[in-house]
């Protein structure tokens, strides 16, 4: 898919009760390399990107004007930011606005990833948040007008909508579908430091990566065979600004099982693919037990 153009809003609707709710999976970046910049500041990017299990939830129902509620265990996160600037509340009112609606609704945010954590929290929520309404409002818009209006909340918002492995480039804003990929058993490590995305990008020092799009993966092993090959250039800047990822990565890494542990994103969250699920889950229980200050997840990144 070409610049421009999108994906389908393919994520299921759940109703429970009178609550329509939909899915917010975190975005992993496998591997992220860094081109160059444009002239208008922002970096080329090339990144093979895949959505986990695990993620927050959306879920909308019949209210009196547009309002938006938040738990979770990452609700404080999101306590200092004005309800008003919550991407939820600015993806509800503005799919209200190009529908031409008041937009009634109850809008209820289940936090459970970390904020600001280079896992695209926030812009799964935003694109969950357009689908929930576009069912609850039976808008019926198409797939189309629905990433466009989502490009305008962020560059990573198209692509959360759809939630199916794909490629990255551009700003961000450019995606591809990626070739067949398998179900990856991953843990997932937040070491719960605090990091600016607009940091990291200036502490990178380069030198500019070039693509590194892969074929089809023939199963697991070749997919980690692969990924191996390539690398998140704003890994190192990352470490520098937070030593304690790298702490995180040599955890990671040195667990039994660990074919390979790398930063997702700007960071912290750090991921780690295994060979097995019961090996994510054995693998996630003792980093957690050694490391109860960390966030840490064991789940599945779902192939094709």
């Amino acid at each position: 898919m070409s610049k421009g153009s999108t994906f389908s809003a393919s994520r299921p609707v759940a109703k429970n009760g009178s609550v329509l709710k939909c899915r917010a999976p975190a975005k992993l970046n496998l591997y992220l390399h860094v081109l160059g910049r444009r002239p208008d500041g922002y970096h080329e990017l090339d990144s093979l990107v895949v959505f986990a299990e695990v993620g927050d939830v959306v879920g909308v129902e019949p209210g009196q004007g547009l309002s938006l509620s938040i738990t979770g265990p990452f609700a404080a996160g999101l306590a200092a930011t004005e309800l008003r600037d919550n991407l939820v509340m600015r993806a509800a009112k503005a799919l209200a606005a190009w529908a031409g609606l008041d937009g009634e609704a109850s809008v209820q945010l289940e936090k459970r990833l970390p904020v600001a954590a280079g896992i695209g929290g926030g812009s799964a929520d935003a694109a969950a948040t357009l689908i929930a309404l576009n069912h609850h409002w039976r808008l019926d818009i198409s797939s189309t007008d629905l990433a466009a209006l989502g490009m305008k909340l962020g560059a990573d918002v198209p692509a959360c909508l759809n939630g199916q492995p794909l490629y990255m480039a551009g700003a961000g804003e450019q995606n591809d579908p990626a070739p067949w990929m398998p179900s990856l058993p991953v843990v997932l490590v937040s070491p719960n430091v605090a990091l600016s995305t607009a940091n990291v990008f200036a502490a990178f020092q380069g030198p500019w990566s070039k693509p590194g799009r892969m074929g089809p993966a023939s199963g697991l092993d070749n997919c980690v065979q692969a990924l191996a090959q390539r690398r998140n250039d704003l890994q190192p800047a990352a470490m520098t600004l937070q030593p304690e990822i790298g702490h995180a990565l040599d955890v990671l890494g040195s667990s039994p099982g660990c074919a390979l542990a790398r930063m997702s994103g700007s960071g912290p969250v750090c991921f780690g693919i295994f060979g097995s699920a019961d090996g994510a889950k054995s693998a996630a229980l003792k980093i957690s037990n050694q490391h109860p200050g960390w966030w840490v997840m064991a789940t599945t990144a779902a192939g094709t």
